[in-house]
């Protein structure tokens, strides 16, 4: 099984050298195409307007200055051009990617783009206690649950244009709950933090931030299973067209 692996917090960061060895226990046909910087919110952006470089560091392990979904068009349209991959694990994401999230996350969005490639991906996210924890993010929870949750799934029936989100609680691996379906949970909107500060200049400028806020969780979705400490598995479809509004936008235009 060849098996590509990226993410969004870069080619260097700490969750893609867990993913990697998770990724081990599956197979040994590893390639890594992975972001050279920090890619963390920017979705499914891609470089348009300007070329992106690649930096080769061995074997089957490229950095690209680009977003995550530069890497997986890179991997499919040239590394893996001949043989593309059966597999695309993206992450382990240093942070949850849960409910709304999933529209920003360059983790999840680089398991969208191998999903319309039709090769069964998945995105894998570790979430953290508290805010500021920097590179002493855990992942020790993800990378013992990580081959549990990823085995099963590599027999399973996948619809087109399907993927899959996991998230990880995070607590110690030994109190994990169990493995839990769940379907994709909303936060109630207003969470959003501007930190707005002063250049040397006088000019503001401003940090966007990600606050927490209270909200109660609907059951059965993965802000509700992630609190009750189990690792959440959510599958995602690219297809967002509202289908229940259909006849109601019709009948709009009837004249």
């Amino acid at each position: 099984m060849r098996i590509l692996l990226t993410n969004d917090d870069g080619y260097h960061a700490r969750g893609l050298a867990v993913l990697e060895r998770i990724a081990r226990t599956l197979s040994d046909d590893i390639t890594v195409v992975a972001p050279a910087e920090e890619q963390s919110g920017k979705g499914r952006s891609l470089t348009l307007t300007e070329p992106f470089r690649v930096r080769r560091h061995g074997e089957g392990r490229y950095a690209v200055k680009g977003t995550p979904t530069d890497c997986v068009m890179f991997a499919l349209g040239e590394v893996m051009a001949d043989a593309k991959p059966d597999l695309i694990l993206s992450g382990v994401n240093r942070g949850g990617n849960l409910a709304e999230d999933v529209s920003y996350s360059g983790t999840v969005s680089a398991a969208m783009e191998g999903a319309l490639a039709g090769i069964r991906s998945i995105a894998l996210s570790q979430r953290y206690a508290r805010s500021g924890m920097g590179d002493a993010v855990p992942f020790d929870t993800a990378e013992t649950w990580g081959e549990r949750v990823l085995r099963p799934l590599l027999d399973v029936a996948m619809e087109p244009r399907t993927l899959v989100n996991i998230n990880f609680p995070p607590i110690a691996a030994d109190a994990v709950q169990g493995i839990k379906v769940v379907s994709q949970g909303f936060r109630d909107y207003g969470r959003v933090a501007l930190d707005k500060r002063l250049d040397p200049r006088g000019f503001p400028y401003y940090w966007l931030a990600m606050g927490r806020m209270p909200h109660q969780a609907a059951p059965d979705t993965d802000l509700d299973a992630i609190e009750a400490g189990f690792v959440t598995v959510t599958p995602l479809h690219l297809d967002l067209t509202h289908r229940e509004s259909m006849d109601r936008l019709r009948g709009a235009y009837a004249g």
